[in-house]
């Protein structure tokens, strides 16, 4: 489904989701201090950016949201499938400036976290259990795509007893299909049986990929009910207005941000 995300000044607001009295968005790149080829609101501190500035960036995002830096959890993103359960861990394994942890998922039942995730073209996948007051956030590149971490982040929830049926997943803005090349090495590792569904041959062995096809794929495989998947139709990299994209700034780019709390107020 292709709906209920509404563009402000500031970021993507998942709006079907505030029924809940939970938030879900994503930051656009307007609004922030930084520098080119960061500008403006690059929130990420890995990219060789002035880190005042970031820093400054996530301060202002922070204010945005109305959630302060102190609650935002964060992970050294490494493009595995490790999930991990927010509730388990010190505050200060997720600080923001220094997470301590390598992971792309994070889960929690707390309404104090702020589970936060970083993109230039990966695709965010926001989890939530609103009866069960249970949320998730993931980043999946094409490795933790193909690996199966939306599987996974479904593993983690229904291991806590929330029926599969209650679960919404939303898929965030990310690099579309269009603009997504790949070669042998990652067509090969794509389940055959997603091959005609999110694969499109080219010339020269080389092929579109589909990374919110196939993100979808893996959740309906696993138990998740298409209706209660809402996908974002922006791109990353058409939209250079709104979204730092690594493939088309070639890698000298900044970041934006995912962020999902149960916390609506």
């Amino acid at each position: 489904m292709n709906n209920n995300w509404k563009l402000t000044d500031t970021h993507l607001h998942m709006t079907h989701w505030d029924q809940f009295s939970l938030r879900a968005g994503f930051s656009i790149r307007s609004g922030g201090v930084s520098k080119p080829p960061f500008e403006e609101m690059n929130v990420g501190i890995h990219v060789n950016d002035r880190t005042e500035d970031v820093l400054e960036n996530r301060e202002r995002f922070a204010n945005i949201i109305g959630k302060p830096l102190s609650s935002w959890r964060c992970m050294n993103q490494v493009h595995s499938t490790t999930v991990l359960k927010v509730p388990e861990l010190d505050e200060s394994d997720l600080d923001h400036q220094s997470p301590q942890v390598n992971a792309d998922g994070l889960i929690t039942n707390n309404p104090e976290d702020v589970l936060i995730t970083y993109y230039a073209d990966c695709v965010p996948l926001y989890f939530i259990a609103p009866n069960s007051k249970w949320i998730g956030l993931a980043h999946a590149g094409w490795k933790g795509t193909v690996n199966g971490i939306a599987k996974e982040m479904v593993s983690a929830l229904t291991n806590e007893n929330i029926p599969i049926e209650e679960i919404q997943v939303a898929i965030g803005p990310c690099i579309s299909k269009s603009n997504y090349e790949v070669d042998d090495v990652v067509k090969d590792q794509i389940p055959t049986r997603f091959h005609q569904k999110v694969i499109t041959s080219l010339t020269n062995n080389k092929y579109l990929l589909d990374l919110k096809a196939l993100n979808q794929a893996y959740l309906i495989e696993a138990g998740i009910s298409e209706d209660y998947i809402y996908t974002n139709p922006y791109c990353t990299y058409e939209e250079e207005n709104l979204f730092f994209s690594h493939r088309r700034d070639q890698g000298k780019t900044g970041r934006m941000l995912a962020y999902l709390t149960l916390s609506g107020e």
